[in-house]
């Protein structure tokens, strides 16, 4: 008797000292298109920890920008029978049957910074202000040269980003919003004629393919003259634009950088600021963005009501899917700390 009490009481201490184990909500399957880039890294990371800490278990998978390797990481996730998904799209074309097959199943789905296109099955979508990001970058750009009041002629190059994403046309269009008016004015030339996202386009957003195009255009264009601005809407784009124009020169006291622009904020980029060969880039913090995504989440198993400021601007072709846009934010040298480090994304020692 005395054992069976001390088993007892071994048991009974046991279970007061365990951590308390709370209801899981629900399984996320969250998919991300790469590991190539920082920002997507981030982002995973964020929705892990935001998610688990709202009580919800998640399963994040990288495709490496294959897309079958992701369409089969998505049926994978419907099989093991996951609450929802949150899909940031290699190609936002290729999902229509996927998604099928996650509607018969019941499964929501959140179309995460990039558009799912083709499909009735996306739910709500979860992004930045994208028009917005290609506002700041041409703006950037705008103020640097002094458009306004400078006579010019001007001398600019223009990148896109990748046909297959969304988003690239809304960055595009941003910034053709403010730089258009200037070209046509002939303040702003573009001397390789290479306008419009069929021209401009960078398949993958892919660094080593716009070091090309720029060595391209520099031997083409430039021989004579030099160039004073370059668009280009993502970091990893503008690492490249930059090896290509340090090759022939440029960086030095003889011949400026052009100004370049970028997006993400990634350490590469904030670093080349602070050296003073990338000019800026735009700042989207991925943490407000796993939070919203969280939200609209809860809301929507809950039935309550999801968080949305946007129900007209993101037509995939067969509904307009309703939207929460959050703000970007333009960086440069004078404000980079302030932004970046000031609200905890990054640690000073990361730019040492």
């Amino acid at each position: 008797m005395k054992f069976k009490k001390l088993v007892l009481s071994a048991f009974a201490l046991a279970l007061s000292a365990a951590p308390a184990v709370y209801a899981d909500k629900g399984n996320i399957g969250i998919s991300m298109p790469t590991k190539s880039s920082s920002r997507w890294i981030a982002d995973g990371n964020s929705m892990v920890k935001q998610f688990e800490a709202a009580g919800y278990t998640t399963d994040l998978q990288y495709a490496e920008d294959d897309i079958p390797n992701q369409l089969a990481q998505i049926e994978n996730m419907i099989t093991k029978g996951v609450t929802v998904l949150v899909i940031a799209a290699i190609d936002g074309t290729t999902l229509s049957n996927v998604l099928e097959q996650a509607a018969h199943s019941d499964i929501k789905v959140i179309a995460y910074d990039r558009l799912i296109k083709g499909s009735e099955h996306v739910d709500y979508y979860a992004t930045f202000n994208n028009f917005k990001v290609g506002v700041l970058q041409a703006s950037y750009i705008e103020s640097a040269l002094d458009l306004k009041n400078a006579s010019g002629p001007f001398n600019i190059e223009l990148f896109g980003g990748s046909p297959d994403d969304n988003n690239a046309y809304f960055f595009y269009d941003g910034a053709m919003s403010i730089l258009q008016p200037h070209i046509d004015s002939g303040k702003l030339v573009v001397q390789s004629g290479q306008l419009g996202m069929k021209k401009v386009s960078t398949l993958r957003w892919d660094g080593a393919v716009a070091q090309a195009r720029m060595d391209n255009l520099i031997s083409a264009n430039y021989t004579e003259k030099t160039i004073d601005a370059v668009l280009s809407p993502y970091d990893g784009l503008s690492i490249g634009i930059i090896s290509a124009l340090k090759g022939v020169g440029y960086g030095s006291a003889d011949l400026p950088m052009p100004i370049v622009t970028g997006q993400d904020a990634e350490v590469p980029s904030v670093k080349s600021i602070i050296a003073g060969e990338q000019r800026s880039t735009v700042f989207k913090d991925t943490r407000e963005l796993a939070k919203v995504t969280v939200q609209m989440v809860d809301a929507a198993l809950s039935g309550g009501e999801v968080p949305i400021n946007d129900t007209k601007t993101y037509d995939n072709g067969v509904k307009v899917v309703p939207a929460y846009l959050l703000a970007p934010v333009s960086v440069d040298k004078s404000n980079w700390e302030e932004v970046l480090l000031g609200s905890g994304y990054y640690k000073k020692s990361q730019f040492k």
